[in-house]
């Protein structure tokens, strides 16, 4: 795939004809869902931050492809509660766990801004996709069970074609089965340096989600042409005013498409 600097002013030229969205904490408000479930597991979420930390190590070496989904859960069950001084059987990991990922699935939802986009995104005539770093069984059930399955034209998980966010090749991976060039897709995404940064270093138009409006504890910066919003009811505006928007309705004004206020 082309770099952001190799991109010709005539591919540029032909606006956006698709938008891809990441899912977790984009579109489904899983670390909410986690922590719910989480705190189902043991009575409380006083020891959350315990749990994000040692999910984040394991997550890391299951994207590196050192473990596998399975193996991540059960290990991180059982290191959290041997951090606590207790330690479980292997028996009691895996009923532990099942335990978790019952009220985990009981507890998916999607943020309210997520179906009003979704619809002015098709009302407006651009293809949809959804790039997601996720085992495939497991993603592809979550979008089963919240609804969002039907949605995408495409959906390109790192489970299944072998590479993840932010390299080039999962993105590339999506504008190839979506029938564009890079220039030709935006990517939405709550992660600045794996979503946003990503996909503009990829040649696509990166946007930033940061639903945390600024609190996040990234040292990382986005780089040049990547967009911010604070939520999903700013994409149409974005789209329209600040990309080269190549959807349906590419004259219409900004007021008429924009979302905001619309919940």
């Amino acid at each position: 795939m082309k770099s952001a600097l190799e991109v010709s002013a005539s591919e540029r030229s032909r606006g956006i004809r698709a938008v891809c969205l990441d899912i977790d904490d984009t579109l489904l408000d899983s670390r909410g869902s986690a922590r719910r479930a989480f705190a189902s597991l043991t009575g409380n979420d006083a020891a959350w931050p315990v749990w994000r930390r040692i999910t984040d190590e394991y997550n890391a070496r299951m994207m590196a492809g050192e473990i596998d989904f399975e193996t991540m859960c059960r290990s991180r069950t059982r290191d959290f509660f041997a951090a606590f001084g207790e330690r479980l059987s292997e028996d009691e990991v895996l009923a532990r766990e099942q335990r978790r990922m019952v009220a985990l699935r009981d507890s998916w939802e999607l943020f309210e801004d997520v179906t009003g986009c979704l619809e002015w995104l098709r009302a407006s005539g651009l293809r949809v996709a959804a790039i997601t770093n996720a085992p495939g069984g497991y993603q592809r059930h979550k979008l089963a069970v919240t609804g969002l399955a039907a949605t995408f034209d495409v959906t390109v998980i790192s489970g299944e074609c072998g590479v993840a966010k932010p390299s080039s090749g999962i993105f590339a991976a999506a504008c190839d089965a979506l029938g564009l060039s890079a220039a030709e897709v935006a990517h939405v995404g709550n992660n600045l340096e794996i979503d946003a940064n990503g996909a503009a270093c990829a040649g696509m138009h990166g946007i930033w989600l940061d639903r945390e409006s600024g609190g996040s504890t990234s040292s990382a910066a986005p780089v040049d042409g990547v967009s911010v919003i604070t939520s999903l009811y700013e994409l149409p505006e974005v789209l329209v005013c600040d990309l080269p928007f190549g959807g349906a309705d590419d004259g219409l004004p900004a007021r008429q498409v924009s979302m905001a206020g619309s919940a």
